[in-house]
Order: structure tokens, then sequence, then C-alpha cells
């Protein structure tokens, strides 16, 4: 009898460890003294590096660890509707702003820009160099039937390139276009082994100039300018979600020692910034 008492006390005990234990695992349940925080993040801003001296400077400030997850905006945007990032920091105005109009997202906020660039080989055999619009640059290479190298994975910068071909109302060939569904540095590199033309962010580009045989040939500062933006995951939504943490990294984007680093990253070694600061007083 005393040992039944015993192993029904085991058993009590025992199923109540298992519930705490799933309590505990549940997307429910916040850890109040989580110091990880999850960033999805855009190619180009890893690429170049900024990302990894913002994430420095803010570890020292604040103590908190950033964990970089290195996507195209589209695929960064998927994550934050799954609940499986706490911050995101993308460049696809469109999907942005869905994302927060369907509770995904909490106080959108562009804060910095860059721009994009149409790159090809020397020679130029779409005869684009000095290009005023994009769209007429597209359309010659269109034409000319020349090999053209697309990122072809849902990034921003991807969105905008279909944008022009559709601006056109045509595009090249299959055999002439080809979707690499990487990131920026690699669709570049791809580009310059194969003296393609591509559509890049000025920052990436300007990152490996010295590495590469491509040049800018067409540059549309009205058309081609590329807002990036930070955007919170809904907390709301996703319980798990390190809501304070992800708070504290989204005041610092924003701070004045964030908009130091991003005037100055690598100005004296290209000459200009990669990357210009302008705050939004718009937040949706």
């Amino acid at each position: 009898m005393v040992l039944n008492t015993a192993q029904n006390k085991f058993k009590l005990h025992f199923i109540l460890f298992l519930f705490l234990l799933v309590l505990l695992l549940s997307p429910g349940c916040v850890n109040k003294n989580n110091n990880d925080i999850i960033l999805a993040t855009t190619t180009s801003v890893n690429d170049t590096g900024l990302i990894d001296v913002l994430v420095e400077r803010f570890h020292k400030k604040s103590g908190f660890t950033v964990k970089i997850i290195a996507v195209g905006s589209g695929q960064a945007i998927k994550m934050g509707k799954m609940g499986q990032a706490d911050i995101l920091l993308v460049h696809s105005p469109e999907d942005e702003e869905e994302f927060v109009k369907q509770g995904y997202g909490l106080d959108r906020t562009t804060f910095m820009y860059n721009d994009f660039v149409i790159v090809g080989p020397e020679n130029d055999p779409a005869g684009i160099r000095g290009a005023k619009k994009a769209d007429e640059a597209f359309k010659k290479i269109a034409d000319s039937k020349v090999l053209f190298i697309s990122r072809g994975d849902e990034s921003g910068t991807h969105k905008k390139e279909k944008t022009l071909w559709e601006k056109v109302k045509t595009k090249p060939d299959s055999e002439k276009y080809i979707e690499t569904g990487q990131g920026m540095e690699s669709t570049i590199i791809l580009a310059n082994e194969k003296r393609g033309y591509l559509l890049s962010d000025r920052a990436t580009y300007l990152s490996l100039k010295k590495k590469i045989a491509l040049n800018i040939l067409c540059e549309d500062e009205k058309y081609l300018r590329n807002y990036y933006s930070v955007i919170l995951v809904n907390h709301n939504k996703f319980p798990k979600v390190n809501a304070r943490g992800a708070k504290i990294l989204f005041e610092f984007l924003l701070s004045e020692d964030t908009k130091n680093i991003v005037e100055n990253f690598k100005k004296r070694e290209f000459g200009q910034p990669l990357f210009h600061y302008e705050l939004s007083i718009r937040r949706n």
C-alpha cells in the first residue's frame, strides 16, 4: 500500500513535470530574460558589411546578441509571417505595407536608402551606357538579345527588376535570361563571369568593384531609389517573439548613433557612403 502511494506520487510529479516542460516550450511562453534577437534582413546590408558594424555597436551598448539571417526581402517577410524573426530590415515597400496591413508587423519606419543601378560589361553590347531612364535601358537589353542575370528570388531587387520588365512590356528570351535564386553578391559574381547585365543595388556593387570587370552603365535617380525599412514583428500575434529586445534594437536603428555609422560607412574607401540615412516620420 505504501509502495502504491509512493508510485502514485511519483507519477503525479512526473505528469506535472511534463506539463510544465510543455508549457515552457510552447509558443505562447515568452522568455523575459532572452538576450538573443533574431534579425531577418537583406543580403545587401549583409554583403556590404554594414549590418555587422551596426550589430557590433548595438551589442556593446545594450548587451543583446543579434542573430542575423540574411535573405532576400521576400524571404525575410515570410519569416516574419511565421514568427521566425523578431525584427525585419527590408527593402520591398509594397510587401512591407501589406505585411503591416495584415497584422504581422508593427511600427514600420523607413530610415535609410541607397539606389539601384544597371550594370554590364565594358563593351556594352546593348548600348545602354548613359541612358537617363531605367526602362529605356531595359528595353534596349531585351531588344539586343544580350544576356541578363536576375536574382529571381522575390527579393526587393528582384521585385524592382520585374516592375521594369512590366513597364517596357517585354523581357529577354529564356536562353538569354538566367535566374540565380541567390543573393546580390553571388548574382553579381555570376554576371561578371558571363559578362551579362543585371540590376544591382549600388552598395553591393561598390563593395565588389575591385574584384569584377562590370561597370555601372545606367543610373536613374528618381525611379531607382531603394528605401530600407525596419519593422517589428507583431508580438501580439506571435507571443514567442522577443518584443523587448526587438524594440530596443528598433530604437537603436533610428538613433543618431546609427545615422553616423550609416553616413560614414566605407565613405573614405569609395569616396561616397554606401547608404544614406533619411528617417521617415511615417510609421504604420
